[in-house]
């Protein structure tokens, strides 16, 4: 990494991505830190807690998670108490470690937080149990509603979501001689690459080039190919149906190739982020490498540790912005009162204030209340800080490293303006198919070509991954 700036906001920054970056792209007994594989196949006993299998949380150690299962544990009369247990690894490997020990019963979980891509499947190997419908009422967004669902039935609970936003540094439009640098939610790739341009005329010290992403062999490559791909296609078109059958064709693989090829031009993208993940694009960005990043809403959070309300700015992607999240479930494990008890315990971590305290915290709500409705407060103490606190200059006492704008209710400034606009807005579900992991593979292994040194004509590769693709997923007759 280059060094720029403050080293100490650097540094603060730097431990807040790799925390978030362990949770998001990526059996089992847990350690004394709630690490690691859960208790073993034993029967669970009358006293034994609710065990919560869940990536790690990019609020950090201590984070929103961990204190809504402690207030959970806090209220009176509470029949089972609930422990947290955070998988390592990425998410293939945690989704992996999750299949492995419900299939094999190596791992006794009652509830499990689930990325959103992953609920067909565990529904599909009768690992989840189906949910009342009830669950879904009409406080959850709609698009985050639909990916609790499987075969017309609920099999999840949106906890937190997710979605695809397009970060940009005031200061360098600034200096390049824009005059209103708030961008919109009308901004479009074409104005996007013409605001480049503009950039280059004036370049910014220690500025490489236009925009980065995630673009590396894995989930993230998978992500911004459905973005482009879905921004070419027409509305309600994917290439998967409701059931999951591949419906794609090589012509419809063509132009979506085309639309990556154009967003992915040398001339406009950072050289590093056909290897780059979540960490290394928002560490590019942050130091000023780059003037436009695609990244997550968590990001809006730790790119304020180092940089300023006039040195930053967000708005909704331009095109179509990928779905993301994580559903909670309650496993086929859990029988009798404990099943009970879990399901009690997802309404409580997934109820207004709930989803309140994760807005605040730094996630994507999943309900509408939690962006516009004054009376919904999260009541946990301290909820706006960051457990994570830094020395204060001069060598006082510490200060809190939580620097993210908020509105006079305390929620992120930008929740109720362009977060909840972006959620309700042009977004697109990754393929729904039990397959998933199998579609993804394929997929990246597919648009990696477009990077070899001499790549196949998008016509080539279109007939390559149509047949490919063919061969991994059933097919729409």
């Amino acid at each position: 990494m280059r060094r720029r700036g403050s080293s100490a906001a650097l540094a603060a920054l730097l431990a807040l991505l790799l925390t978030a970056t362990a949770s998001l792209l990526g059996a089992c007994s847990a350690g004394d830190d709630g690490t690691g594989p859960a208790p073993g196949p034993s029967a669970p006993g009358p006293g034994d807690p609710l065990i919560v299998a869940s990536g790690r949380d990019v609020t950090g150690k201590g984070g929103i998670r961990e204190r809504l299962i402690e207030q959970w544990n806090a209220r009176p009369g509470v029949a089972y108490r609930a422990r947290l247990v955070e998988l390592p690894g990425s998410a293939d490997e945690q989704r992996s470690q999750l299949l492995g020990g419900l299939q094999s019963g190596g791992a006794r979980y009652d509830v499990v937080n689930l990325d959103v891509t992953w609920v067909p499947e565990f529904a599909e190997a009768g690992l989840v149990q189906s949910l009342d419908p009830a669950f879904l009422d009409g406080d959850v967004i709609d698009s985050v509603a639909r990916t609790a669902r499987w075969n017309d039935a609920v099999y999840s609970v949106p906890f937190n979501t997710d979605v695809g936003l397009l970060y940009y540094r005031r200061d360098h439009l600034t200096r390049a001689g824009v005059r209103d640098t708030r961008l919109g939610s009308g901004t479009t790739w074409t104005e996007l690459r013409g605001l480049i341009r503009t950039v280059e005329h004036r370049r910014p010290p220690g500025q490489e080039a236009g925009w980065t992403t995630q673009l590396a062999p894995y989930e993230g490559l998978t992500v911004n190919g459905i973005e482009a791909f879905a921004s070419v296609m027409a509305k309600g078109q994917g290439l998967t149906d409701e059931r999951g059958r591949y419906t794609g064709t090589p012509g419809v693989l063509e132009d979506g190739l085309d639309e990556l090829r154009v967003r992915t031009d040398a001339s406009d993208l950072l050289s590093e982020a056909t290897g780059s993940d979540e960490t290394a694009s928002l560490t590019a960005f942050a130091d000023g490498r780059t003037t436009f990043l695609r990244h997550w809403p968590y990001a809006y959070r730790i790119l304020h540790q180092s940089l300023n309300a006039q040195q930053l700015g967000v708005a909704p992607l331009p095109g179509r912005a990928v779905l993301g999240g994580q559903n909670l479930a309650v496993t086929t494990a859990a029988t009798g009162p404990r099943a009970a008890a879990a399901r009690e315990l997802i309404a409580f971590l997934t109820d207004r204030r709930s989803e309140r305290c994760l807005l605040d915290a730094g996630f994507a709500a999943t309900r509408t209340s939690a962006y516009s409705d004054e009376r919904v407060t999260c009541r946990l103490p301290s909820h706006g800080a960051s457990p994570t606190t830094t020395g204060a200059p001069g060598g006082g006492a510490p200060e809190s490293a939580d620097r993210m704008p908020r509105d006079a209710n305390g929620r992120p400034r930008y929740a109720r303006t362009i977060l909840l606009p972006a959620l309700n807005g042009s977004v697109v579900e990754r393929p729904r198919t039990p397959h998933y992991g199998a579609f993804s593979q394929t997929f990246l292994s597919g648009l990696s070509r477009l990077f070899e040194d001499d790549p196949p004509s998008d016509k080539e590769l279109a007939r390559d991954l149509d047949a490919a693709l063919r061969r991994v997923l059933p097919v729409a007759r």
